[in-house]
């Protein structure tokens, strides 16, 4: 028998008699039921010692807005059909706290989105050239992969004022949409092109806007310079 959570009970071993045992067959089978109850918590212990050493990435890079920008034409028609997905809530926070439960929150997401969507353009999805969208047909392009993680990650109680839509230039030199979240330790960025979760700074990309945190309005990660802040790969 199981407990409706999955454990293993002594039932499951047959009755199991404290007194009164007789004959080697019965010492065989107690010390046999020992033996795999002794298994089982080891490995759940095990375990249990494998999450514990999960090490929290300690990046403390973000990325700075230098202004105000036009949000992206497909984000602002998104917006028309899907107003309550970018409201702006300023009394949320502006970074949440990178915890355990938070980091594996974040990586079970964009594992399961990527693996979960299959790529499409949008002019072969929806015969247009851009279209923000989420992807419940199972199909997509790199925007609908990340506003699909975004509802996913609010859905599981993480502010939306943290979870920001973002324009690259990727290593292609074309542009690409990606996730940026916004952490004490730091930005970190989710992506349909892998299923590691990586600080900004390590994506190899150019940052050129992304989603704001006080209104509507997008905000530029471009310098005075027009130069975008060039993510590098150092360690």
């Amino acid at each position: 028998m199981r407990h409706a959570d999955g454990g293993l009970t002594f039932e499951t071993f047959g009755p199991v008699q404290w007194r009164g045992w007789a004959g080697p067959a019965r010492r065989a089978r107690q010390a046999i039921s020992f033996a795999l109850v002794g298994t089982i918590l080891t490995l759940s212990g095990a375990t249990t010692h494998a999450h514990a050493r999960l090490i929290l990435p300690n990046e403390t890079s973000v990325t700075e807005p230098t202004g105000a920008v036009r949000a992206i034409a497909g984000w602002t028609e998104f917006c028309t059909r899907a107003p309550r997905e970018c409201t702006v809530d300023t009394a949320e926070p502006p970074a949440i706290p990178l915890t355990v439960a938070v980091w594996r929150t974040l990586t079970s997401v964009n594992r399961r989105v990527n693996a979960r969507i299959r790529p499409l353009t949008d002019q072969a999805h929806w015969g247009v050239v851009d279209r923000w969208d989420f992807p419940d047909d199972g199909f997509g392009d790199c925007e609908d992969y990340q506003l699909l993680k975004r509802r996913m990650l609010v859905e599981r109680g993480l502010p939306r004022r943290t979870l920001l839509m973002t324009v690259v230039i990727d290593e292609t030199n074309e542009g690409h949409a990606v996730l940026t979240v916004r952490t004490d330790r730091g930005d970190f960025v989710l992506d349909n092109k892998t299923d590691a979760i990586r600080p900004w700074r390590r994506t190899g990309y150019s940052f050129i806007k992304r989603a704001g945190q006080d209104g509507p309005a997008w905000v530029s990660l471009e310098g005075k310079d027009g130069a975008a802040q060039v993510a590098t790969a150092e360690p």
